[in-house]
């Protein structure tokens, strides 16, 4: 790391001292798969303790109420554990949001549990790069942050929540909250093992498509039945047809049926929508309203739609470039070549930029294969990654805005 004629570096430096690997070996020890209470429990207990460090108020709060259509057509609430949230220096005149997630994809009953060494400086765990690795990034950069002199000159919301892997629909409002008035915003899920960022990402859309026919015998009176399989496998087709560039329509899974003899009268359709703008995700809309008035007609039955676009595109503007321009900056005064592309992937940092707020969202570890049993962390990325995040925010401070 260069230093010569940068005093705010030879702060940087002090990141070498802090726990970072041991705290995010600690916390990915605990499974925090988003439908583990317990284990989100014990982790939310464990990151309240660690950012308590930091000047203000730390607290858990609790999660708005989510609905989910269960198999058999219920609609019921879905519980989801407490989210983090920690406000320092709510006065100040510039200040930033920084997020991150507490929960993982594996679930408590899951085999991959454990961390191990792949090699010298690869760690392979559940979490250890989505995103616990991430969090500590986070909490080290704050923790630099406090010990400059530019501290005082900025305020920041720090938010993790536990349910970002399904959606964050029991935190999505605050995130919204949290995110007016704020200057930017940064995102700690992982970078590329080449230190590339996301920059644009597509939306995402799931729906639950309920169908409710009519049952009848399937030898007797097969044509008195309405069977809510066969438009719900109507809708799957026509769905699929709308696929193109710009928008990915996935059918996923139909939950319905029964025995031979009888003509099914009830049926799901789960099916997710990747609009790549929001004039694509208009259309999609658009389009699935007039099916379901279609299919309804066609079959005769009742068809009723559930869900949502719950994590919008999010396009790169103006501000959002000078966002990028920053972190790329301040890599090359750490000697970090800071490069960026587009994904299809989605996170909050799509549900923050449509709020308005420019937000980078990758600047966690160098790691990959997350969503998998071969999960790794970069262990090195631990120090070079808080101190990218600290000089950004030391930057953002220094310059009183972007």
């Amino acid at each position: 790391m260069k230093t010569d004629s940068f005093p705010e570096h030879h702060t940087l430096e002090q990141a070498t001292d802090l726990p970072l690997l041991p705290r995010t070996i600690k916390w990915a020890e605990t499974n925090s798969g988003t439908t583990n209470l317990d284990g989100l429990k014990t982790v939310a207990g464990l990151l309240a303790d660690a950012f308590s460090v930091l000047p203000g108020d730390t607290n858990l709060v609790g999660p708005e109420p989510v609905e989910a259509v269960r198999a058999d057509g219920r609609v019921d609430q879905v519980e989801r554990g407490q989210h983090l949230v920690a406000s320092v220096r709510p006065e100040a005149p510039v200040r930033i949001l920084l997020t991150g997630h507490m929960d993982t994809v594996f679930p408590a009953e899951h085999s991959f549990q454990q961390i191990v060494e792949l090699e010298s400086g690869v760690l392979n765990g559940p979490g250890l790069a989505d995103m616990k690795g991430g969090l500590s990034v986070m909490l080290g950069a704050l923790q630099l942050l406090e010990q400059s002199d530019v501290a005082s000159r900025i305020g920041y919301d720090v938010m993790i929540n536990s349910d970002e892997e399904v959606g964050s629909g029991s935190s999505a409002s605050l995130i919204e909250r949290l995110a007016k008035g704020k200057t930017a915003a940064l995102t700690y899920e992982p970078a590329l093992p080449d230190v590339t960022l996301a920059e644009e990402r597509g939306g995402s859309g799931n729906f639950s498509i309920i169908f409710t026919g009519k049952c009848a015998h399937a030898g007797r009176n097969p044509d008195e039945g309405r069977n809510a399989l066969i438009a719900a496998a109507d809708m799957a087709l026509q769905l699929k047809a709308l696929h193109r560039e710009g928008l990915s329509v996935n059918p996923a899974k139909i939950d319905g049926g029964g025995p031979n003899n009888a003509v099914p009268d009830h049926a799901i359709l789960r099916v997710n929508f990747r609009p790549k703008s929001l004039n694509d995700q208009r259309e999609a809309q658009q389009a699935l309203d007039i099916l379901v008035q279609t299919i309804a007609k066609e079959h005769d039955l009742a068809v009723h739609c559930h869900g949502g676009f719950g994590r919008p595109p999010k396009p790169i503007d103006p501000q959002a470039q000078k966002l990028f321009g920053l972190v790329k900056q301040c890599g090359t005064e750490l000697g970090l070549d800071i490069n960026w592309r587009g994904t299809g992937g989605v996170c909050d940092g799509n549900n923050i930029a449509a709020c308005g707020i420019p937000v980078v969202d990758t600047m966690g570890v160098r790691g990959g294969a997350i969503h998998s049993s071969d999960e790794f962390l970069i262990a090195e990325s631990l120090v070079e990654r808080t101190q990218l995040s600290a000089l950004t925010i030391m930057r953002i401070a220094e310059k009183g805005g972007l």
